[in-house]
């Protein structure tokens, strides 16, 4: 599929999945309707196997959609963007894993939580999981899940790993009662002594069995945090380009004039613009450089890993800056929940509370990088 006319059917969507913004805020998950369309659209498949009917495009164009369905419905993109990621790390899982995932059915969607908890006991063959994962975005809508866990070998050594398991492997519970990225449905998995055998485990690692595109050489510390990123700035852009339309016709009541011809209104814009499109265009450069060093066969280098989870914890935070100060210049009417102003304001300042967007870790690893001191393991 060409990438542009893919994108020419996600803006398509976007008016539709605005108007579901609010409903999937009260139903809390993306409503069935536009899982569907996503699918029948392809989205999902942007990133995964063309051995599996993927079709295997630049990171840059899935990227680009998550922004567009983002500035929508946030949830909606946190969505899309979380759950499409998966099929590219099924892709870097041993082909028998891929084939029990879509061999029989190749729109399945998967969902996660990495978060290393549960206990994980080494059995012949694989793994004996237990325990309760959180944060699962997405998981009403999956028949399979990715956990995360450490196991511990008889020699001590302790190995961070991925556990893929079927729908009837866990349970989902409903938890998801929260301030922002309400619609979402990121509720519990619940996992009772299920067998994973070794070839549905992934330990972060890249390559593919089953393609040899380069975006199956891409660092999964790039791929997978710029998808948790990207919605937020589509959300951004979304309450940046309402707010303009609303403060084009807006009148302060206390003088009588209007909002748009204030110099402080009109440089808040241009911050929130500036922020927006440095932010974005960090993110197309790093994946690009990664994507034609993968190209050529060469090593994506540490140096590159680390900058670009920097831009990408960085991004998060200029989507924060950009939104507040949509929302300080908005007036009180932002507050009413139908608002997409206030959504956005929400849904960005949720979505950054997740772990990939932990900025200290990864500003301190680029500082001591540049100091020519080690730099310790941030999942680069």
């Amino acid at each position: 599929m060409n990438p542009e006319d893919l994108l020419d059917k996600t803006r398509a969507m976007a008016p539709v999945l605005r108007e579901r913004a609010f409903a999937a805020e009260q139903a809390r998950r993306v409503p069935e309707e536009t899982i569907a369309e996503l699918k029948s659209a392809g989205l999902f498949r942007v990133l995964q196997p063309a051995a599996y009917g993927g079709l295997e495009l630049d990171p840059r164009v899935f990227m680009e959609a998550a922004m567009i369905i983002g500035s929508a419905c946030p949830s909606t993109g946190w969505v899309f963007a979380v759950v499409g990621v998966h099929n590219w790390q099924v892709g870097l899982m041993p082909r028998q894993a891929q084939e029990e995932v879509w061999g029989t059915d190749q729109d399945v969607l998967i969902s996660s939580s990495y978060t290393p908890r549960g206990q994980v006991e080494i059995v012949d063959g694989g793994y004996r999981l237990s325990g309760r994962w959180s944060f699962s975005s997405g998981s009403d809508h999956c028949t399979w899940v990715i956990v995360g866990g450490a196991a511990t070998e008889p020699d001590g050594t302790v190995r961070r790993l991925c556990f893929l398991l079927p729908r009837t492997d866990y349970t989902v519970e409903d938890v998801w009662h929260v301030a922002g990225l309400r619609g979402t449905g990121s509720n519990d998995v619940v996992v009772n002594n299920a067998f994973v055998p070794e070839h549905r485990t992934h330990a972060f690692t890249s390559g593919s069995e089953t393609s040899t595109s380069p975006i199956f050489a891409l660092p999964f510390g790039a791929v997978f945090s710029w998808g948790i990123t990207a919605p937020l700035l589509g959300a951004a852009q979304g309450a940046l380009d309402e707010h303009i339309a609303w403060t084009a016709e807006r009148t302060r009541i206390s003088k009588g004039s209007r909002v748009a011809e204030e110099p402080f209104s009109q440089a808040r814009v241009a911050e929130a613009a500036a922020e927006l499109d440095g932010a974005r265009l960090q993110m197309m450069r790093d994946l690009g450089e990664m994507l034609d060093l993968a190209r050529d066969g060469k090593e994506i280098p540490v140096e590159l890993r680390v900058r670009c989870r920097l831009d990408q914890v960085r991004a998060t935070q200029l989507a924060a800056s950009a939104v507040d100060r949509v929302f300080t210049n908005s007036g009180g009417r932002a507050l009413h929940e139908r608002n997409p102003i206030q959504r956005a304001w929400r849904d960005i300042h949720a979505g950054s509370l997740h772990n990939s967007n932990v900025a200290e870790p990864i500003l301190m690893a680029y500082g001591a990088m540049k100091f020519g001191l080690s730099v310790a393991d941030q999942g680069f």
